[in-house]
């Protein structure tokens, strides 16, 4: 359990990858990008 463990957000960090313990950020996105089209209107 480290940065050789690509199961945990550490050894995610270190390869650079992305999954369900290191989601990207387009999880945020989405709830950004639809709270600025309603900011917007």
């Amino acid at each position: 359990m480290g940065r050789g463990d690509v199961k945990t957000k550490k050894g995610k960090i270190f390869k650079g990858s992305f999954g369900k313990v290191r989601p990207a950020k387009q999880v945020k996105n989405t709830t950004a990008a639809a709270g600025k089209a309603a900011a917007g209107k």
